[in-house]
């Protein structure tokens, strides 16, 4: 009885079924095709330097990266007070940027640029704009 089930059940080879050889018994699940209704939030891909996706990308994380450099954002060596006003002080972290843009604020501003063009991505995906 419990091979029966067994072989009752749709086998999946990746993502597409595969089609077992005629069994005696009758699968007792109903395989119905899928229907595309677009390709989600998943689909939005990078097709070619000029795609809109890019573009989008490239400006969020060079607009991040250029608020960083040039203290329009928190660094390492300037920390934002309680009234969001930007102070100086000695992280002792390396740097040969006059500016005082260190590896650390490269990373850390990169990846704020890539979370907000992420989100700009997802949400023009998500209304039909893109």
């Amino acid at each position: 009885m419990a091979s029966a089930v067994m072989t009752s059940l749709p086998q999946f080879n990746g993502l597409k079924p595969q089609i077992a050889p005629a069994s005696p018994v009758k699968s007792l699940v109903a395989l119905q095709p899928m229907r595309r209704r677009g390709q989600g939030a998943l689909g939005a891909r990078c097709d070619f330097i000029g795609s809109p996706t890019n573009l989008i990308m490239v400006t969020s994380t060079s607009l991040m990266l250029f608020a960083g450099r040039f203290g329009l954002a928190p660094s390492a060596n300037r920390k934002a007070t309680a009234g969001l006003k930007l102070e100086a002080r000695d992280s002792g972290l390396q740097t040969g940027d006059p500016a005082g843009f260190t590896l650390a604020d490269t990373l850390g501003c990169g990846v704020v640029g890539h979370i907000i063009g992420v989100g700009v991505v997802l949400g023009l995906k998500n209304i039909g704009a893109l």
